[in-house]
């Protein structure tokens, strides 16, 4: 609409200036040129269009919507076209809602969605559903979705490991809707599950169990290697002693006993030494200092 009045303002006052400059009246027809001009370079200016980065463009002539979407710049356009812009940022979704357990139990959960839009679709959306397509498809899909998965799931499942795993799910089922309209799903973290004030507290008493029972087991695997250490520290000492006794005998014991006979014989010290006396035939040996 402002394409067309803009031309036909510049037309118009074209017109008019070559008609004030023919009756002489030369003031009045540079002025008319002037706005003449004006209105021509809005004329102009209608014909590009600017698609800021990050998002893409749909043509829509008088209902008939361009199967080739506008990509981010300067395009060219019909004037006369409406341009719907559509973003394909990353997007953020958060939800707060109450979903069922496998067991029935109400939990409370805080989830966030992380999605995109297909720039190749971006056409289709806009004919099929809109630019608000989010709140007609892409909402009421994720809810009815995140219900369904939570669903499968014991509510200490959703307290524990298994929550990736259920993330995981919701982004799988999620997308099998969503993809073939256009809609990109990349994450869907879960920010917080709230559970039963009983449940939560039975579920860390639990859990507070199977640590301590953790704790139990390595102590007594410590004890029974410390016993089995001690079993074979006295095996080796019981082996010890028995070669040790095996090696001596009486032959053994008389023969050391002249050796130190013979040593203190050999001593400055006076002493006496009586051959044949003691226990055993050794010399016995009677003395003091000098």
């Amino acid at each position: 609409m402002i394409f067309i009045v803009a031309v036909i303002v510049a037309i118009g006052g074209f017109v008019a200036s070559l008609n004030m400059k023919k009756t002489g009246r030369k003031q009045e027809a540079s002025v008319s040129l002037l706005v003449s001009l004006g209105a021509l370079a809005i004329a102009i200016f209608n014909l590009f269009t600017v698609i800021p980065a990050g998002q893409v463009g749909v043509v829509d002539f008088l209902g008939s919507v361009n199967d080739e979407t506008l990509k981010a710049g300067v395009n060219i356009v019909n004037p006369a076209a409406r341009i719907e812009k559509f973003t394909i940022k990353t997007q953020e979704i958060k939800e707060v809602m109450n979903v069922p357990s496998k067991e029935g139990l109400s939990v409370k959960l805080e989830i966030s969605l992380m999605f995109r839009l297909n720039p190749d679709k971006a056409n289709e959306i806009y004919k099929t559903i809109g630019s608000n397509y989010r709140e007609i498809i892409l909402l009421p899909q994720f809810r009815s979705v995140v219900r369904g998965v939570t669903a499968r799931y014991e509510a200490k499942a959703l307290y524990t490991a298994s929550r990736e795993k259920l993330a995981d799910e919701i982004i799988s089922d999620l997308a099998k809707l969503v993809a073939p309209r256009g809609i990109t799903i990349e994450e869907a973290p879960l920010r917080q599950i709230a559970l039963p004030a009983r449940l939560t507290k039975s579920i860390e008493e639990k859990l507070q169990a199977e640590q301590e029972s953790q704790r139990m087991a390595f102590i007594l695997k410590k004890e029974e290697q410390e016993a089995e250490r001690k079993r074979i520290e006295a095996k080796g000492i019981k082996d010890f002693q028995s070669i040790v006794s095996e090696g001596i005998n009486d032959q053994l014991l008389r023969w050391k006993g002249i050796e130190a006979t013979e040593k203190l014989a050999n001593s400055p010290n006076s002493k006496v030494v009586v051959i044949g006396s003691g226990k055993d035939g050794l010399p016995l040996i009677l003395g003091g200092n000098n």
